[in-house]
């Protein structure tokens, strides 16, 4: 058989990879087509030694002669621990290059939340998103992607990057599309369990059919490559037992047949049972032997080096090693001549780590380390995280070699961990942080301070994994050591952790216990006020007896001289607002709870004190009581607040679907649904099934019945579980009714019917009277005109007297609408006019629109459905102009009405 060599430039390892190198070259192509090319993906899989090293090496060879950029990194089996250690490799050095107002011009708003993840800025002082500091690091990749073009991107050993890399690389994969910019990921097929696993599966994924899993040489390229490395007098008996032993791994064939030359071994039949003593010797054990054979001074200097793992200088293992310069420079030249070390190439990044040593093969570097002496390992990375230290690194850098050392009761070694923990976060690692507070715990700490370790680890765990908070901030609450002012913090974020995970009744009792606890006081009322809060969204069909009354009560001794009273004013004018008392009094209430218009210092919507659930609370008694302009004004506030802090979870979510909230209330329906589809991606990262979550899929049903697509909301509704068992939290509008609403639509009145009587047993239960956000009563009074008239009736007189307490034009406005439908001729007509009037004075567009097409039709009135008509264009609500086209069609006609 012909033996088809490789391109003479390119590596050895690529014997048989001619359609991997022909993908890597239509990529590069495409990529360089034009700056409006899309971007492209590339997956090598496949075990150690195959050549996925030599594949991106040859990529970066085909995209250099097409004039690319090409930036590289590497993870390492040492180096997991590190975060943001891989994309710190790969990006990094093009950052630090340019001057800091330049890194800030490019990196624009993304600077201050991805910065210090790049290492290039430093951190803030709260605790950072995560998924906001995911999110800056792909929009550092599309800006630095417009400014070197073409640019290819590289990571190799991605089964060994730390879990912060590998979840932007999962985002960045399913955004790579839209920018330019080619992306070469490389990785072993296991070596990887956890959240990791699922990140490169959404690479691989995203990939589809670029995903190249890569085998062994044959025996045919194995005999070509053994011929190409020692001469075509290689017999084919040697060229077989070269393939038996290596198993076709190219790596290994390359190393055994460096041994080959060098041992100067005749490539014949007769030596080829020599083959496997210089196999064992390149590998395992073998190497080790060889390492031996440098002696102990390179043996040393090779351990040193394999656990620093990366900055691997001179310098630095002389220290660890405790060799002097002259004898490290030494080692440094025998262990590359042995090619166990060499230079930094290339394909390694900008080396921004300092260092300028590494491993010739992940392989070797594996095999020194495993080979360390386990006692001996454990001190030397005690000794490096000294001299990491020392250095002016920071305990964050120092902290994987602290995670190494065994648990000794070390006071000093507890603090450097909670240290790093804090320097973790503030990058946004919160696993990282874990990792070292739990760590911390396995000290242990001295009693006084457990339960403060405790605390820091459920504050570092609940953006990643609410219910191990939970566990953790209990556990902390129930040890000595966590008083004062941090204990009330800690029942409030434990309070916070439960409610998020769907345990709000729970989180109601918790709260009230611990505030029974307290004497008198700011520390007491806080948590107070937290009580009031979670139950005033609780959904269940049970309150506290007399909890308006109390809280009603609190508000009346308050002046609002501080953040605590003002909290009661918002709580209570929420109530007021469920319960359907005054609007003016609602608003009187909001209005008390701000600062010259403004949330108070400490109220803000990234404050940590109180949360985004009280603050929601006094932007939507705003919405309801028809002062929009305040509502929008506190909802874009959010969103704006959220996007600067890099919080891209569930607080933006909930922001964006608020601000389409305030938009469904004004009538720009469309505006609405684009706002709530926004959110609807971000909510579904948190957790299907939360609040945040129900939030948006309930006022995304809502707004598509408003625009009259049925079966695009009856979709959504089936996409995102949007049915039956509700969440226990409070979701404005009520479900029940939106769903309510739904089923009548899709043509199931029945089940309607039922889902809207659940809903006025539940809201009665709960003594929520108000008909706008509980807006059940008009649509079972429309359900039932025709089979049950009398009670119908009833109802809609229960909706006018509770509109009327109210006393918001809008609820005026839809109380009337609703009498109206249920009536016939001149009455009709009157009524319909008084709610046009009533609404026309609101700020609900929608209803507004609608009220004018169903006057018009009582009336006759082609000039009211006229105006009803371009009411309902303006807003979006393509089911209401279909209904007055359609009508003016009959008019004009001249048939009547139907």
């Amino acid at each position: 058989m012909t033996e088809v060599r490789p391109p003479a430039a390119a590596s050895a390892s690529l014997w048989e990879r001619d359609a991997e190198v022909a993908a890597v070259t239509a990529a590069v192509d495409t990529l360089c087509a034009d700056h409006a090319s899309s971007g492209g993906l590339l997956v090598f899989r496949g075990e150690a030694g195959l050549g996925k090293t030599a594949l991106l090496a040859e990529t970066r060879r085909i995209a250099e002669a097409r004039g690319c950029t090409v930036w590289s990194a590497r993870g390492g089996e040492t180096l997991r621990s590190v975060p943001f250690n891989v994309v710190r490799q790969l990006l990094q050095p093009a950052l630090v290059s340019m001057l800091p107002d330049e890194a800030r011009e490019y990196l624009g708003d993304w600077y201050d939340i991805a910065g210090p993840a790049l290492g290039i800025a430093d951190p803030g002082e709260r605790q950072a998103d995560p998924q906001g500091v995911c999110d800056g690091l792909v929009a550092a990749v599309r800006r630095l992607a417009r400014r070197e073009w073409p640019l290819v991107l590289m990571v190799d050993d991605a089964h060994w990057a730390d879990q912060e890399t590998l979840r932007w690389l999962a985002a960045l994969a399913e955004r790579v599309d839209e920018m330019s910019v080619l992306l070469v990921v490389a990785r072993r097929p296991g070596d990887i369990s956890g959240s990791g696993t699922s990140h490169l599966d959404a690479v691989a994924a995203t990939a589809d059919r670029s995903v190249a899993t890569l085998s062994a040489l044959t025996p045919q390229a194995t005999a070509g490559l053994t011929r190409a490395t020692l001469g075509e007098h290689a017999d084919a008996p040697f060229c077989r037992e070269v393939w038996a032993v290596t198993g076709g791994n190219p790596y290994e064939t390359v190393e055994l047949l460096a041994k080959v030359r060098d041992s100067e071994l005749e490539p014949v039949e007769a030596r080829a049972a020599e083959l496997r003593a210089l196999n064992r010797s390149a590998r395992g054990g073998g190497l080790v032997a060889r390492l031996e054979e440098l002696g102990i001074d390179a043996t040393r200097f090779a351990w040193a080096a394999a656990i620093l793992g990366t900055g691997i200088s001179v310098e630095l293992v002389a220290r660890l090693s405790t060799m002097s310069r002259e004898d490290a420079v030494r080692c440094a030249a025998l262990l590359r001549s042995a090619r166990i070390l060499t230079e930094p190439g290339p394909q390694s990044g900008g080396r921004a780590d300092g260092g300028d040593l590494e491993f010739v093969h992940p392989l070797i570097a594996t095999a020194v380390y495993n080979s360390i002496p386990d006692a001996l390992r454990t001190a030397m990375h005690g000794i490096a995280a000294r001299i990491v230290t020392d250095s002016g690194r920071g305990a964050a850098a120092a902290a994987r070699h602290l995670l190494e050392v065994h648990p000794d009761d070390d006071e000093e070694l507890v603090e450097q961990l909670r240290e790093a923990a804090r320097e973790h976060l503030a990058v946004g690692a919160p696993d990282a942080a874990r990792r070292c507070l739990e760590r911390a715990l396995e000290e242990p700490p001295r009693p006084e301070v457990h339960a403060r370790v405790l605390y820091e680890l459920g504050c570092a765990t609940i953006l990643i994994v609410p219910v191990r908070t939970i566990g953790q901030l209990r556990t902390a609450l129930g040890m000595p050591g966590l008083d004062g002012d941090d204990r009330v913090d800690a029942v409030v974020r434990l309070s916070q952790a439960l409610v998020h995970n769907d345990q709000l009744e729970e989180a109601v009792g918790m709260v009230e216990a611990e505030a029974a606890r307290l004497e008198p006081g700011p520390a007491r009322m806080r948590l107070e006020a937290v009580h009031i809060m979670w139950e005033g969204i609780h959904g269940g069909e049970v309150t506290s007896p007399g909890r308006s009354e109390r809280l009603a009560e609190l508000a009346r001794t308050c002046t609002g001289r501080d953040n605590s009273e003002r909290v009661l004013f918002i709580l209570r004018g929420f109530d007021a607002l469920l319960h359907g008392e005054n609007a003016e009094e609602v608003v009187e209430l909001c209005d008390r709870a701000l600062v010259n218009g403004r949330l108070a210092p400490g109220l803000g919507w990234t404050g940590s004190e109180w949360g985004i659930e009280l603050l929601l609370m006094l932007a939507n008694a705003y919405a309801y009581t028809d002062r929009l302009d305040r509502a929008e004004s506190l909802y874009n506030e959010a969103v704006r607040a959220y996007e600067i802090a890099g919080w891209t979870g569930g607080h933006l979510a909930l922001a964006h679907a608020y601000v389409g909230v305030g938009h469904r209330r004004r009538g720009r329906l469309q505006d609405a649904e684009r706002s709530l589809r926004q959110a609807l991606p971000l909510a579904e990262r948190v957790g299907r099934g939360l609040p945040v979550y129900w939030t948006v899929t309930c006022n995304l049903v809502d707004t598509l019945l408003a625009r009259g697509h049925v079966d695009e909301a009856w979709d959504v509704a089936e996409r995102h579980d949007f049915a039956p068992p509700y969440p226990s939290t409070i979701v404005l509008p009520y479900p029940r009714a939106v769903r309510g609403r739904l089923l009548l639509a899709v043509g199931r009145t029945k089940d309607g019917i039922n889902e809207l009587e659940a809903a006025e047993k539940a809201a009665a239960a709960r003594g929520h009277h108000n008909p706008v956000l509980v807006p059940w009563a008009a649509d079972l009074a429309r359900a039932l005109a025709a089979e049950d008239p009398d009670r119908a009736a009833r109802l809609a007189v229960d909706i006018r007297r509770q509109a009327e307490r109210f006393g918001t034009d809008s609820a005026r406005g839809e109380a009337l609408r609703c009498a109206a439908a249920l009536e016939t001729g001149q009455r009709k007509v009157r009524l319909a006019a008084r709610a046009v009037a009533c609404l026309e004075a609101s700020p609900c567009q929608y209803e507004h629109a609608a009220a004018r097409v169903e006057h018009g039709i009582a009336a006759r009135s082609a000039a009211e459905l006229d105006r009803g008509l371009a009411l309902a264009r303006s807003c979006g609500a393509d089911g209401l102009v279909a209904l007055a086209q359609a009508e003016l069609r009959t008019l004009e006609a001249g048939h009547g009405l139907r």
